[in-house]
């Protein structure tokens, strides 16, 4: 992808992807609210916020398009949705504060925010340890582990130090070029536009898990983990995805069910081609 910016819905001006509560894609008179709402809040960082407030449909109740201003016809908020932004930057200035006064792990997972522009949602603490744990019993002693679009297992399998393998994360969000010679852009847009040093089927087990619930993607992103994986193959995508995983990638569903730190609406599953520890 040439511009910095995820793909959108598909038909609609949105650069965002976050699905409902019954797990369906947003449509346009959503998107107009959305881009109504960045009218009144253009900050950038404050973007993920409203996004996440209309998808649990906080703003819907709260929201009245007849309510606009004479003058530049700006939407206008409710008093419990500014209480709710509210809210947020307190609970990043409290964040923040804690980094600051309890030191700074760059491992650790939340060191780097979500970005929900980005469809970025951290595994939780518990999943990302048993992920990690099981790419390191796959990928055996001295054994590569490529990570693609999956930062939290990366960060994981960081924090164990002393531990006999290598790992790389191939990511689209160049924040994550903090981890140096390790971090690969990747955008599954170019599934093989890859770095040359970095050789087909020359990982032990790639960790993958496409930033979208939609065919494109798993498939565009399958093409990236069979070129890189010698055969083992650890997928975390949503159940919706299941039969399409199977016919790209040979996956099976794992009894594992991985969780994030935020809930996610969509029912989340783990598939490998391979007898894992995960059932």
């Amino acid at each position: 992808m040439a511009a910095e910016a995820r793909p959108g819905c598909p038909g609609v001006p949105c650069g965002c992807r976050v699905p409902w509560k019954r797990g369906e894609q947003h449509g346009f008179p959503d998107v107009l609210l959305f881009h109504g709402l960045l009218a009144v809040f253009p900050d950038v960082f404050l973007a993920p916020v409203l996004h996440v407030i209309i998808t649990i449909g906080e703003i819907k109740e709260d929201f009245d398009f007849t309510k606009m201003d004479d003058d530049d016809d700006i939407p206008q908020l409710s008093s419990h949705t500014l209480a709710a932004l509210q809210e947020f930057y307190l609970e990043q200035q409290q964040r923040e504060g804690m980094k600051t006064s309890q030191g700074f792990n760059q491992y650790s997972i939340g060191s780097i925010e979500e970005n929900w522009q980005l469809s970025q949602f951290w595994y939780s603490d518990e999943t990302a340890s048993c992920l990690a744990k099981e790419a390191v019993l796959a990928a055996g002693k001295g054994g590569r582990i490529a990570c693609i679009s999956a930062p939290s297992v990366y960060q994981k399998l960081k924090e164990q130090d002393g531990e006999d393998f290598s790992v790389c994360i191939l990511e689209y969000d160049r924040r994550f070029s903090v981890y140096g010679e390790e971090f690969i852009f990747y955008d599954y847009n170019h599934p093989l536009d890859l770095p040359e040093n970095l050789l087909p089927h020359s990982f032990d087990i790639v960790i993958a898990d496409p930033p979208y619930l939609s065919e494109e993607c798993l498939q565009k992103t399958a093409e990236t983990i069979k070129y890189l994986t010698k055969g083992k193959i650890l997928l975390c995508t949503g159940a919706v995805m299941e039969e399409e995983a199977a016919k790209q990638l040979g996956v099976k569903m794992c009894k594992f069910i991985p969780k994030h730190s935020r809930n996610l609406a969509n029912e989340f599953r783990c598939y490998v081609n391979y007898a894992s520890g995960l059932d």
